[in-house]
This record gives C-alpha cells, sequence and structure tokens, in this order.
C-alpha cells in the first residue's frame, strides 16, 4: 500500500463515522499544485457540506481533529481543503522503502490474478513498417509493461493484415507493372527488408492505380478473391512470398524495439471465424441483407451502419474482428482485452463493440479500445498508399546520425558529459528519444516529431532522462560507501526536500497510468523527478560531505525510480553517457 493509499484508508475511515448513514462521497486525494501546500490535499469536506449542511471549512476543521497522526501535518485552506505533510521520518523511511525494493519499486498489485492480453502495433504485410505502427508499438509496449507492473498476467498480441485489397493491389501491381518475372525480381534482393520494401512500392503502385480506373478496380477484386480462395497458383506464388518477406522483416524490428509478442493473428484466419458469428447475428435479428451484403444498422444504437460480409461474399475488416475477439479468448481465456490502434477506427470499433454486445456480451465487456493520434513528421501527414511514408527504421537512422553529431558538438564544450560514445549506447539513446517524445503526451493526441527537441539533452526528452540516470548512476560508482536515508538532519537543503517529496509519488504515476491507459502520467513523473535531482545535484555535495550517507541513498532511490519508471516506458537505460 503506497503512503496515498494509507490516507485515503484513514480519511474513509474517519468519514464513515462522520456522514453515518450518508456514507462515504467520492472524494480524492490528490498533490497540491504547490509544494507550499504539503504532500497531499483532500476535497472531501467540500464534497460532504451539502448533504450535512455545514460550512466546508467548519467540516474540514473538525476532520483536522479526527485525523490527526504522528506521519503527518494537517492544516486546513479555504474554501474547505485538507492538506497533508508527511513528517521527515517518514520520507526517510520511504527513501530506505525504494532501496530495499529496488525494481519492485512502484510496483502494485491492484490487477493481481488477472489475466490480460494485449493487441498492439498491427502492421499489414504488403505495406511499410512506417512511424505510425511504431506509435503504436511504443503505446501498447509501455501499457503492457503497466499492466504487468500492476500484477497481472500479460499476453502481447499482435494482429496483421494478410489479406483484403491492400494485398491484392500489391500482387495487382507485381502482374502488370514489373518488367521482370517475379522469381528473378526477388531473386535479385539479398534480404528480408529489401523484399519488404519492394512489396510495400508495389502496393502504393497498384493503389495509384486504382484510384480511378475501374477496369484495375474489377482486377483488383478479381485477385482478392483468387487470394483468398487459393485459386491460382501463380497468385499463390507471389501472395505467399510477400507475407513470408514482410512477417520477417517485421520480427527484425521488434526485436529492435524490444518487443516479443506471444500470439500472433492474421485476418486469413479469423475471416472464416467471423463469417460464423455474422451467420449467427443474421439469424438472430442481428445483422440484415442489403444489396447481396450483410450489414448491421448502427443507428438503432446511436452508431452508423457497416457491412460486415460484401457482395462478392467476402467478410470485411468489421467481420474479421469479431473473429478475431473470439479467437483470442479461446487461446487465451483473458479477464482484460485491451487494443491499441489509431484514432482513425474509434467509430469503426464503436459498430464491432456493439454487435459483440449482442453475440458475446462477456467479451464485449472485457474489451477496451484504446485510440491514440498520428505520429507526424514537420513535413506533414503520410500515407502508404501514395508511397509517401517514413518507415520506422528509417526514422531510428536519421536519429542516430543527428545524435552523433550533437555528441560531438556537447563534447567539444563538456567533455565529461558523454563517456561513452559507442555504437549500443547511441543505439539505446536514439531509441530512446523517439519512444519518449511519442509517450511525454497524452496517448490521444497527435504528435509532431521534431529532432531537435526529442534529441536534446536539457529538456522534456529521452536523452535528458537517461543522462539524469547514468549522472546519478556515476556518483554512486564513486563511493563504495553505502547510502543511509535516516542520517538526514534539519539543515538539508530545500531542494533536498523537494526531492524527498517527489520520490513518494512514483507509485501513484504508475496507478494513474494504469487508470486511464496512459503512459505519459510516468513519462511526465520522470521528467520533473529528473528536474529536481540536477537541482539537487547542482547545490548539494554529495561525495565527502557531511551528509554524504543520507546524499547517496536519495541518489540510489532517484536511480532506482528512474530506471523502473524507464523501463515501464521500454526506455534502456546506459549506465554511462
Amino acid at each position: 500500500m503506497t503512503l496515498r493509499d494509507s490516507l485515503y484508508e484513514k480519511i474513509s475511515q474517519v468519514i464513515a463515522e462522520l456522514a453515518g448513514s450518508l456514507g462515504v462521497p467520492d472524494f480524492s486525494v490528490e498533490v497540491p499544485e504547490s509544494i507550499e501546500y504539503g504532500d497531499y490535499a483532500t476535497n472531501v469536506a467540500l464534497m460532504l457540506a451539502k448533504s450535512l449542511g455545514r460550512s466546508p471549512m467548519d467540516i474540514a476543521e473538525e476532520l483536522a481533529k479526527k485525523l490527526t497522526d504522528e506521519r503527518w501535518e494537517i492544516s486546513v485552506a479555504p474554501p474547505g481543503f485538507l492538506n497533508f505533510r508527511f513528517a521527515s521520518t517518514i520520507r526517510a523511511a520511504h527513501i530506505g522503502t525504494i532501496i530495499e525494493m529496488q525494481d519492485q519499486y512502484g510496483a502494485n498489485e491492484l490487477l493481481k490474478g488477472k489475466k490480460v492480453i494485449v493487441e498492439y502495433t498491427d502492421p499489414n504485410p504488403f505495406k511499410e513498417f512506417h512511424i505510425g505502427h511504431l506509435m503504436s508499438n511504443t503505446i501498447g509496449e509501455s501499457i503492457s509493461r503497466v499492466v504487468e507492473f500492476s500484477g497481472a498476467e500479460v499476453k502481447r498480441a499482435n494482429y496483421q493484415g494478410d489479406v483484403g485489397l491492400h494485398v491484392a493491389k500489391a500482387v495487382w501491381a507485381i502482374l502488370n507493372k514489373t518488367s521482370l518475372n517475379f522469381k528473378k525480381q526477388v531473386e535479385r534482393m539479398n534480404t528480408d527488408k529489401e523484399k519488404a520494401a519492394y512489396f510495400g512500392l508495389m502496393y502504393a503502385m497498384g493503389a495509384k492505380a486504382s484510384e480511378s480506373d475501374e477496369q484495375t478496380q474489377k482486377e483488383v477484386k478479381e485477385i482478392n478473391k483468387k487470394i483468398f480462395d487459393r485459386s491460382d497458383p501463380y497468385i499463390n506464388e507471389v501472395y505467399d512470398e510477400g507475407r513470408k518477406s514482410s512477417l520477417a522483416y517485421f520480427e527484425e524490428i521488434y526485436k529492435l524495439l524490444g518487443t516479443k509478442f506471444d500470439f500472433s493473428f492474421f485476418e486469413s484466419k479469423t475471416g472464416e471465424k467471423g463469417k460464423e458469428l455474422v451467420s449467427e447475428g443474421l439469424q438472430k435479428g442481428v445483422f440484415e441483407q442489403s444489396d447481396n451484403a450483410i450489414v448491421f444498422r448502427g443507428e438503432k444504437v446511436g452508431l452508423h451502419t457497416r457491412v460486415f460480409i460484401n457482395s462478392a461474399g467476402l467478410p470485411t475488416y468489421e467481420a474479421k474482428e469479431l473473429g478475431l475477439a473470439v479467437e483470442k479468448y479461446e487461446l487465451y481465456p483473458y479477464d482484460l482485452a485491451l487494443v491499441v490502434t489509431g484514432n482513425e477506427i474509434r467509430e469503426y470499433f464503436k459498430v464491432v463493440r456493439a454487435v459483440l454486445q449482442q453475440l458475446r456480451p462477456q467479451l464485449a465487456e472485457n474489451l477496451v479500445h484504446i485510440p491514440h493520434g498520428m505520429l507526424r513528421l514537420k513535413s506533414g501527414k503520410m500515407s502508404s498508399r501514395t508511397g509517401d511514408v517514413m518507415r520506422a527504421e528509417d526514422l531510428l537512422v536519421y536519429a542516430r546520425v543527428e545524435l552523433v553529431s550533437r555528441i560531438h558538438e556537447i563534447m567539444s564544450g563538456e567533455k565529461d558529459m558523454w563517456r561513452a560514445e559507442n555504437q549500443k549506447t547511441v543505439e539505446q539513446v536514439a531509441l530512446g528519444a523517439i519512444k519518449y517524445s511519442i509517450l511525454r503526451q497524452s496517448a490521444g493526441k497527435d504528435i509532431i516529431f521534431d529532432f531537435e527537441t526529442s534529441l536534446s539533452f536539457y529538456g522534456d526528452s529521452g536523452p535528458y532522462l537517461q543522462y539524469t540516470y547514468a549522472r546519478a548512476r556515476s556518483v554512486l560508482r564513486k563511493s563504495d560507501t553505502k547510502g543511509d536515508p535516516t542520517s538526514r538532519n534539519k539543515t538539508i537543503h530545500e531542494d533536498s526536500v523537494a526531492l524527498e517529496r517527489y520520490l513518494l509519488y512514483f507509485p501513484d504515476a504508475v496507478a494513474e497510468a494504469l487508470r486511464t491507459y496512459n503512459p505519459h502520467h510516468i513519462a511526465n513523473y520522470l521528467f520533473h523527478l529528473s528536474q529536481k535531482f540536477n537541482s539537487f545535484y547542482a547545490h548539494e555535495k554529495i561525495i565527502g560531505s557531511e551528509r554524504m550517507l543520507y546524499s547517496l541513498a536519495v541518489t540510489e532511490a532517484v536511480a532506482i525510480t528512474l530506471k523502473n519508471g524507464l523501463n515501464l516506458l521500454g526506455i534502456e537505460t546506459p549506465e554511462e553517457m
């Protein structure tokens, strides 16, 4: 139980006695905007005022007396807030707890015993793995780690569109727009990366050709049907090679990003199960026939109409999504299913969930959609359909090059700042910069990636947090003495007090990230913690000072917290920078 939890529990007990049959209201215990007000504050007196028929200040004063405890000081502030300031001994003990818990500091049991499946990334074979997929992967991996840190068993899932019109467009282009025989074309390529890029180019070419040409559209639909029923040997050969190469290249990227999926689902498999569910729903009146297709009239439940089986008798994305929900549960009977996708399918997903509510209500109840915004460069929006995309790997390459350039600039003025200019560290920092730039903002917002701010060692960036961690570890390596938080005295600098207090809040940030499925709460916490530690570092002599034992303990607590927090964001922590 965190300090915040223990405080909330104590307040709840006192309120239950005071309110009696009125019950405990839905109050909050929050971190005050200013440290001057203390460590935590509650609005409970304001929440009780109407039901008790008393002024908030009067209630707050009474509560302050009833909540007296040696662990904290209480003050009352207009119009009825109660402010709590933990005793210095409690804060010192908390630092000791951090050091004792090590990599488990910040963990909770909010999902203990639960089985959770998290689906994210979802790239489509025959298309490029672009920075939009990188955004989904970064958010999904971080959420998976937060859920695991909260006591759940987590399985990571990846759902990939290996059939559909986008595949048919790529195959059409290979059949109609290439001068060389397909086999010879592929034999010239040495790596899966080259092959995946080739198929992505073919998709863009096929998509462009079919935009306004009815004959091409007709041919694409015919190819699409042949892919589904595997009736053409040559098309099967093209398809199989494209699928295999794309998936192999995606695996290389997952390894680079630090993600390992437990399950891979494919539209080619979920389609049949989806058709079965639609057939069941048609008999139950959930769906209806319309122009040789089967549709769901979403207007009946405040949504919009979607086609689930098209006029060619093929399952659409919507039907495949139904099949996916059932297939996931059959493979891994979960308590909770999280699905991380872009904002653009938010309304579409509501329709799928509404259908699932009628056909498999338990699965619908346990299904949570977590939409995120788009990742853009300053040049604007990208489209795999037009070929105007930046691949995820290319973004990382550019970040590496820019980072090395910045390192050389920094080293000319501050030679001690970067002590390990090596490939592994550059890789960690470049990838950390990209991931942090995604996670520092609320997941639902669009993000414009900017090299200048994202690779900075001085601002709200991944490299700044990684450097702060490396700085703390460097201090600890210089001393053979173990820190002792109980050696704290009353003359410590105000920066030390601010850092002590802020260390209390990491478990709260983790719990909030879980509650909202939004890792930006952890990212923001780590940035402010880094600021406070660097201020502490600037004003406090650590090694050799009279408060060395205390300062070493604080430094170790900060290093542990940063490492745990960055790990939850999927960001590695170099020991030296």
